[in-house]
This record gives structure tokens, sequence and C-alpha cells, in this order.
């Protein structure tokens, strides 16, 4: 009876626990874990820095797990997170079943950047989506193969490119740095998340004139399968001060 009354307390306990997501590495991370500072919540681990689980002093019921960005967008989806902190970007990348489970919170003014189409520099013909359509039919006609297009953002990328008339492309998926997938051979062109555009300048890379898709930022994200949990609405309110 005893043990039958420790498993039910702990079901309980489980079912009140509140998980936050938060990116487990880059500047991304350091601008969120000053919001915990900045609202005075003190964030504990056992392991320190390293550890991937961590706490808020004196909050029993919440715990931080400290995840890949587009890990913490799928999660909140599925249901293993609660709330969550990650990019406006990777949740538009995500599939729209899981889109529909997430309300965004705040936005906040850092983790800026812009996903769009970079082309090389050498391609002094192609300034425009409309010039890289062209370019397309020519790989296909003359090439018998399909313009290559590298990116980490394959549905956005594919939405994007069908919308402006583009269809006779190949989409690769980067699995590292995907501005060098023009001078590695494999894809032409990219599709990539850019702040300043330093890194596709040093790899001889341009935005097309029109070839923005998206523009991106840090965002406070919440999954709609738990918008009645014990306790959520109060941390939502020490978060959003």
């Amino acid at each position: 009876m005893k043990y039958l009354k420790m498993r039910l307390n702990n079901i309980i306990m489980n079912n009140n626990l509140i998980k936050i997501g938060i990116p487990s590495k880059g500047r991304l991370r350091k601008d969120i874990l000053n919001i915990f500072r900045k609202n005075k919540l003190k964030l504990t681990s056992e392991k320190g820095k390293r550890d991937l689980v961590g706490y808020i002093s004196g909050r029993k019921n919440i715990k931080i797990l400290y995840l890949h960005a587009r890990e913490i967008v799928e999660s909140l989806g599925n249901g293993s997170l609660d709330i969550g902190f990650s990019g406006y970007d990777l949740l538009m990348e995500s599939e729209i079943n899981i889109q529909n489970k997430i309300n965004i919170i705040k936005k906040y003014p850092f983790g800026k950047a812009t996903l769009a189409i970079a082309v090389p520099d050498a391609w002094i013909d192609v300034q425009t989506v409309a010039d890289l359509e062209e370019i397309a039919f020519e790989f296909k006609d003359l090439k018998k193969k399909r313009l290559r297009v590298s990116s980490k953002y394959l549905n956005l990328t594919r939405d994007f490119l069908y919308s402006k008339g583009v269809t006779q492309f190949t989409l690769v998926k980067s699995l590292g740095s995907t501005e060098v997938a023009p001078f590695t051979g494999t894809a032409e062109i990219i599709s990539d998340i850019t702040s300043t555009g330093a890194t596709l300048k040093a790899n001889s890379l341009r935005v097309l004139k029109d070839g923005e898709i998206l523009k991106s930022q840090a965002c406070l994200m919440m999954s709609k399968l738990f918008l009645r949990k014990k306790g959520i609405k109060k941390i939502i309110n020490l978060l959003t001060k």
C-alpha cells in the first residue's frame, strides 16, 4: 500500500513537472541565459556547466533541458517539452503538424538572421530568382541534370522556389557548412541562414536580389498540449517580464 502511494505521488509530480528547453550551445544560449538572470531565476545543475539537465533554484516543479535548437521545436510539438526557446526559422521549417501544436509567446530582439538563396559571385548573369529558373532549364537541357541546392532548410527552400516558379532543381541536405557546397561539388547554389553576410562573402557567394526566404529571431514558444498545466502561466509571466 505504501509503495502504491509513493508511485501515485511520483506520477502526480511528473504530471505537474514543467520542462523548459534551452539551446545547448551558441550565442542564442548565452542571450537566453541572460533572460533568466534578468528575471532573477537562478539556474542550477548537479554536474556543472556541461550538464544537459538543470533546475531553477527554489522551484522543484521545473526542469531545464539543454537541447539543440531544432530539437526544442520538435520536442514542443510532440509534448516532451512544455516551454522552449528557439529560432523562428526552425519553427517554420518544421512539419505543419508540429507548427500547429506550438504557440509563440514572445519574440526577442536577438538571434536575428535571414534565410536566403545565395549563388557564386562568378554567376554574374544570375541576379534574381527568375534568372535562376533560366539556369535551371539550361542545366536540365545541356548537362542532363537538375540544379542542386544545398540547405538545412529543405521545406522552406522548396516552398519558396516553387512559389517563384522555379521547379527544375534537386535539394541536397546539408550536414555541415552549407556555404562550401558549391566548392566541394555537392551543389551549385545554397539556401542558408545568415546574420551579417560575412561568411557568404568570404566564400565568394552572394544573396540574390529577391532571394530572401524568411527573417528569423529568437522566440519563446509553448506547447499547446499543456496550456492548462499547473504553474505554467506563472513561469511564462516570469520569463516575459
